[in-house]
Formats: structure tokens, sequence, C-alpha cells
């Protein structure tokens, strides 16, 4: 299934489409954020401004390929509060979807609206079936926390003739300089899923490098990603054990501790405690493996960054759905090229991936831009196409 094209839910700031442009597979994300679709239309990537409510797969008619990492709230499988009455409700409705009930009403009626959001895509994936034209992948992530929505979403798909693979990635078991741990879903119509495979050890703290599976790389450092003269420590800005005097430390020979919306909080300091800049929005960019001058935009960029999924992990998740070879897969995450705002001039300086030896590739894809903010004269030289902007209707249509 290699003529694929992506529609990406809740695209945010482009994690997933960076990966997508990686591996050359046409893509498009939805994302009602203005500063994420700020980042999204600098870096070049295609992009619909509104609430994904408010479309459905009849918009978008060439996709093959259905991928999303909704908005959640804490869910929890333990106890009796507010967490677990979130993951029963959203098990319920789940369910109730599976069997062809409609619950536009009732998830209106929520408190909470991101219950509803994180069902958006079965919605979508059940609307796709409805009209003859079901996607042949379906990609998933989320917080570890959102795996059992993971299950019952995949047991409705699997009603449907799907495949279907869940479980919890180690983002530095896939080459990201973090530990990041992500609830992956990835549905197959005509072929069985399959999580991918890791390529790097897992970190474990005072456990050296070089132990472990000989068949995988090391996991790789801050100091692996980042071009900084000194080894450095992170000193975090949460406490440990609620002791806020007990701050996690990792050191420029591990990998970062979960990239987070506070990364810029976090103090940076020499092996001898003396203070040095913290993480630029370009350094926190590549901890999460976005290339170096991949070019932020508007507010909030910090939580930008940390709400996305790490592309390099992105792209493993991917290959596996659309079952793209190792070469391939290899290939899209070694480098090539600056990253380039596909359909204009402007082109950045190159990024640093893993092992310092090339660059990352430019997307593949045409710019779009909100027609706001760009002039006529613009969009013609530039050669891109105004973002439609959509409110949500007082139907939500499958």
């Amino acid at each position: 299934m290699h003529a694929a094209e992506i529609v990406d839910l809740f695209a945010g700031p482009g994690g997933l489409d960076v990966a997508a442009c990686w591996l050359t597979v046409p893509v498009i994300g939805i994302e009602m954020d203005a500063d994420a679709c700020a980042t999204r239309r600098a870096a070049g990537l295609r992009t619909e401004e509104g609430d994904v409510r408010a479309f459905g797969p009849a918009d978008f008619p060439d996709a093959t390929v259905l991928a999303g990492g909704p908005p959640c709230q804490t869910y929890t499988v333990a106890g009796s509060g507010a967490g677990r009455r979130a993951l029963d409700d959203v098990l319920h409705f789940a369910k109730r979807m599976a069997a062809d009930e409609d619950v536009t009403a009732d998830l209106a009626e929520l408190k909470d609206e991101r219950t509803a959001l994180v069902l958006e895509p079965l919605r979508w994936a059940l609307a796709a079936v409805e009209r003859g034209r079901p996607y042949e992948a379906i990609v998933l992530e989320q917080v570890p926390a959102v795996l059992p929505v993971w299950k019952a979403v995949g047991e409705a798909l699997e009603s449907r003739g799907y495949s279907v693979a869940c479980g919890v990635l180690c983002a530095e078991e896939f080459g990201v300089p973090q530990t990041r741990r992500r609830a992956i879903l990835i549905a197959r119509l005509n072929d069985k899923a399959e999580m991918p495979k890791a390529t790097h050890r897992p970190y474990r703290k005072r456990v050296p490098r070089d132990a472990g599976d000989p068949e995988r790389k090391q996991w790789v450092t801050m100091g692996d990603a980042l071009d900084r003269s000194e080894p450095f420590v992170v000193v975090s800005n949460y406490g440990t054990g609620g002791d806020p005097k007990a701050r996690g430390r990792r050191t420029s020979a591990e990998p970062a501790a979960t990239v987070t919306g506070k990364i810029s909080r976090n103090r940076v300091v020499t092996l001898g405690g003396l203070e040095r800049p913290r993480f630029t929005f370009a350094e926190a960019g590549q901890l999460q493996t976005f290339p170096a001058d991949y070019p932020w935009a508007g507010r909030d960029i910090a939580q930008q960054i940390g709400n996305a999924i790490p592309p390099r992990l992105a792209a493993h998740v991917l290959a596996a759905a659309l079952d793209f070879g190792d070469e391939v897969l290899t290939a899209a995450v070694s480098g090539g090229t600056p990253w380039k705002a596909a359909g204009t001039d402007s082109t950045y300086s190159s990024p640093r991936p893993e092992n310092g030896d090339a660059s990352f590739p430019a997307p593949a894809v045409r710019a779009r831009r909100s027609v706001e903010t760009v002039n006529p004269t613009t969009r013609q030289a530039a050669g891109v196409v105004g973002t439609v902007r959509r409110e949500l209707p007082q139907t939500i249509r499958r």
C-alpha cells in the first residue's frame, strides 16, 4: 500500500506530518489551534484550519490513511474518581458507536468535550466504512493512559474487518533522544497489523549505554542531538515525589526526560553547577526530533513542541502501518536535505540528525497558507492555496 495519502486529525504543529514528508507520503492535517497552524504554514504543511468535528471522510476523498492524536483528559483504570468515570464514559460510547448508534446528541451533553474528541477518529473510520471507502490503514497515538480507549476502538475496527495492533512504545527505543511513552494503535484493512520493532536499547538509569541487546543501537543522548560546546545537566521544573526541592536531573550523556510544554522552565547547568542558557525552541524541537531549522511560529511554542508526537517515532509507526521496508524507513530517518517550505524559496539551515552525518529531508507537499495572511501576489508566486476555515455545524456530519 505505497500509493497512500494521509488525513491527520488534531495535527498540531506537524509531528506526524514531518514523518510523512520524510517518507514522501502526501498528508493534509486538520488543526484548529491558530498558533499550531501558524507553524504548519511556515513549514509548508498542507492544512485545514478548523474543528475536526466539522469535517468528515467525504471532505478528503483521496485519503487512504487516517491518523490522529486527539486531546484527552486523564483516564485511569483504577479507583472510582473522575478519571475512572471519564474512561467508563468513553468506552461506553465506543461500544455504542460500534453498534451503529448515533451518539451525537449524547456526546454534546458531556461536560468535558475531550471525551467526545477522543472518539472522533472512530467516527471518521466508521463513516468511511459506511461510505464504502474504508481507510486502508489507521494510526492513532496518545499518552499511555489512553490505551484502554484504543483497545475499545480496536474492537470496533475489528468488527469492520480490520486487523489491529496496539500497545505502548518508548520513544528512546526508536532513536528519539528522550524517554517518552505513547499509546499507539495501528489498524490495517487487508493485511496483518503489527507494531514497529524497536531499533535502540531501552534507557535505564545507571545502566551503561552499551549494555543490553547487541542487535540494537545505543540510545541517543541529548549531547548527540544538540550542538552545545560542553557537557551539561538539565534540572527539571518538576519535583520528585512531590518534593519541589528534589528536582529531577538528566545529564547530556542521557536522553531527555519527557519534553512537555514546560521545557523552557528547565534549568541547564554545567557539571559543576554553573548556569547556562536554557533550551531554545529549536533545541527543544530537536529533542523531539524535529529538524533544527523547523520554522516554529505563533505563540506558546513550547506547548506546541511538548504536545507533538516525535517525528522519528511517527516515522516508525507510519512505516509499520504502510508496510514500508527497512531500507525506506532508514533512508527517511537518516537525513537528506535542509527543511524547506515546499512551493516557496524559503530554505532554512541544516538540521542535525542522529550521528550528525546528514540533514533531514524536505516535505514533498505544496504549501497551503491562510488567505488572511498571504496577499494575492505572494500566493501566486509561492503556488499556495488558502486554508479552509470551518466552524462546527449544529449537526455533526458522518
